[in-house]
């Protein structure tokens, strides 16, 4: 039991391992009515026990169960997530993904807003956590096991909950940095092998094409880089192919940067901040990149208390992040995380690495953004922004800003010279309607 000494547990790992091995079914049952649980996101769900806390739900024996998690996937929307056990288990959600969005829309779950570097401190000091369920790797000869892709909130849930479940996968990889797990630090263990989540690549949009290229000119040698996910970002990393020498230290390891590291591109040797080391909290892809993640020397895995602690991304020379936003007013103020007021994704890390990125020594926060949405119809630089929309990323924070039309800094700049800088950056057809609000708004 996670009771006992550690030291007497690391003696005979294989006895406790033994002991606590459990059937999904089984592990499920001992978590009480009127729990709250945290399960591991992303790659990191743990599908056999969430099938079986949904089933325990189905069969009327489970009630008034809060269930939680940063970025749910399709385990959760095939399980959790379903009609019929919503009586029971009730949805929190703290970065809205593709498989919660029309939960929050509908009003069948509640969003909890937070920055992604204090959630596990959210965790351990304001939430009351009953129950973690993790995902984890083999376990090796001295009884640990790795959380792999996924160590972000994770270690945070273990150290807090009174329960903790792994569900043991043999196809995690074992990632090196501080995401193990000692058998001792757990209640039960199921074992289920099965293939990992996979994100596929977007492809590549002509808008992706231009700023990939604009912003890769603004990414020096040297330089350490986050990028999130989806088309722009791909399109960086594709044309830093020719760079030398980058870093990584990122909330999400990607695809790309498998190619930017096996080129020799991302060797890590110009890092202040973990020399030789490409750092992150969680990562999704191809089963391509977590044989890569797996035993890798090069890659370090830690909480995103860790990576994505401002101070912490400030400690990398020249660090460069890459974000995206869904619109953006003549003053500067992104809004990444809504459309009005309803909720389309979660704060997650852009405020972390646009603060972080700015106060690094020859550091860019990027926010880039197509100029705009629903084939054209409307304009993402907006007078003001709709109402209701959430403020991700506020004007004052805000560094430099990319279309598929160029680039601008706003950092020392007044609300005149930013509202024309934006205005630049739309879409040629909607220019002249956002110079006749910027003027009666009183920028221009």
């Amino acid at each position: 039991m996670r009771g006992q000494a550690k030291e007497e547990a690391m003696v005979g790992w294989e006895d406790a391992y033994r002991a606590k091995l459990r059937g999904a079914d089984e592990a499920v049952a001992a978590i009480p009515d009127g729990s709250l649980v945290v399960f591991g996101m992303a790659v990191g769900e743990p599908p056999a026990l969430l099938e079986a806390l949904a089933n325990r739900a189905r069969a009327g024996d489970l009630k008034d169960v809060r269930v939680t998690t940063l970025l749910p996937m399709g385990g959760s929307a095939r399980t959790i997530f379903q009609p019929d056990v919503r009586h029971a288990l009730h949805w929190e959600s703290m970065f809205a993904s593709g498989a919660d969005r029309e939960l929050l829309k509908h009003g069948d779950a509640v969003f909890n807003p937070a920055y992604f570097h204090q959630i596990p401190r959210l965790i351990t000091e304001f939430m009351d956590v009953d129950v973690a369920l993790v995902k984890v790797s083999r376990i090796d000869k001295h009884g640990f096991m790795s959380l792999g892709t996924d160590v972000d909130i994770n270690k945070a849930a273990i150290e807090k909950a009174r329960y903790v479940v792994a569900e043991l996968n043999p196809q995690m990889p074992r990632v090196h940095g501080t995401g193990w797990v000692h058998i001792s630090e757990v209640d039960a263990v199921v074992e289920h092998d099965a293939p990992l989540n996979e994100l596929a690549t977007q492809p590549e949009r002509e808008e992706d094409t231009r700023m990939g290229a604009l912003i890769a000119e603004m990414i020096p040698d040297g330089a350490c880089i986050q990028l999130g996910i989806g088309g722009v970002p791909n399109a960086v990393a594709r044309n830093l192919m020719h760079h030398r020498d980058l870093g990584i230290h990122t909330e999400m390891f990607v695809e790309s940067m498998v190619d930017l590291v096996e080129s020799g591109v991302a060797n890590g040797s110009k890092k202040t901040f973990h020399p030789g080391k490409a750092i992150y909290a969680f990562a999704a892809g191809s089963r391509r990149m977590y044989d890569f993640l797996d035993d890798n020397p090069y890659i370090e895995a830690h909480p995103v208390s860790y990576t994505n602690f401002p101070p912490n991304i400030a400690r990398n020379d020249h660090m460069i992040s890459v974000n995206s936003t869904i619109e953006v007013d003549l003053t500067g103020q992104c809004c990444s995380e809504s459309m009005g007021a309803v909720q389309f994704s979660g704060t997650g890390g852009q405020h972390d690495y646009a603060r972080g990125a700015f106060d690094s020594r020859g550091g860019k926060s990027i926010i880039a953004f197509y100029s705009t949405a629903r084939q054209g119809a409307v304009s993402r630089v907006v007078p003001t922004l709709t109402p209701g929309a959430v403020v991700t990323t506020p004007r004052t924070e805000v560094h430099w800003v990319v279309s598929e039309h160029g680039a601008a800094c706003l950092k020392g700049k007044s609300t005149r010279d930013r509202a024309q800088a934006l205005i630049g950056l739309a879409h040629p057809k909607f220019r002249e309607s956002l110079t006749h609000e910027a003027k009666k708004l009183g920028y221009l």
